[in-house]
């Protein structure tokens, strides 16, 4: 693919990721554009790091699964370096996996088993948040050049702001909802107790504590019973 057909798909990309209507639907488009725009990429995957607990994005294949929990069964990755921000890398590039032994002595070997050839990976991230690594597959060795890294960095430009973006839309959309819900959840504790607006909250977050239930899950049951549980 040359570049101006590239920029032509990455501009068409840019506009589409922005219109998908979940966080999912944005990952899934990310990561099958991947496929679709990085030269010898075979499969990809968005890898997200919780402590030491990993978890796979918008795999394309399975393949991408059982390199991620490779990774975190073994505890040293390519990919969980690039998802750590602490070991500096923001992105990587493994050439031909039988020629990568000293670095990830236990993850390496392994990996060839599952068929990977060639792999890189890129940080998803903006001026504000670190938000896991875009990670590109290939059972070929040497499938990766230095135009697939750049395309990889593109693509992952883009990607970073529409998952940002697509995750603030989804949380602002659920505080919308939480509160539309303990609103409701008030407005009958008033009604059928007698209850001022601060004493119907006051309940409600007393037994949320008492319980150790999250707030916007006893409004919910308020409303669904028609009282507290």
């Amino acid at each position: 693919m040359d570049w101006r057909t590239f920029a032509e798909k990455m501009a068409s990309l840019a506009r589409d990721l922005l219109a998908q209507e979940s966080v999912r639907d944005t990952l899934e488009r990310i990561t099958g554009a991947a496929t679709e725009l990085v030269e010898g990429c075979d499969a990809a995957g968005i890898l997200l790091l919780r402590g030491r607990r990993v978890q796979s994005l918008a795999p394309t294949e399975q393949l991408v699964i059982d390199s991620d929990q490779l990774q975190e069964r073994v505890g040293e990755g390519p990919c969980l370096d690039a998802a750590r921000t602490s070991v500096g890398e923001r992105q990587f590039r493994i050439a031909d996996f039988t020629d990568v032994t000293e670095r990830w002595p236990k993850y390496v070997p392994e990996a060839r088993k599952l068929g990977l050839g060639s792999m890189m990976g890129i940080l998803l991230f903006t001026e504000d948040e670190d938000l896991g690594a875009l990670n590109f597959y290939s059972r070929r060795p040497g499938a990766f050049t230095e135009a697939s890294e750049t395309a990889g960095w593109l693509l992952a430009s883009h990607a970073a702001v529409a998952f940002s973006s697509a995750r603030t839309q989804a949380q602002l959309q659920e505080a919308i909802g939480t509160r539309h819900t303990i609103g409701e959840a008030m407005g009958i504790l008033m009604g059928s107790h007698r209850l001022t607006e601060d004493q119907a909250f006051a309940a409600l977050r007393r037994y949320s504590q008492d319980r150790n239930v999250k707030l916007r899950d006893v409004a919910r049951q308020v409303c669904e019973r028609g009282g507290l549980p």
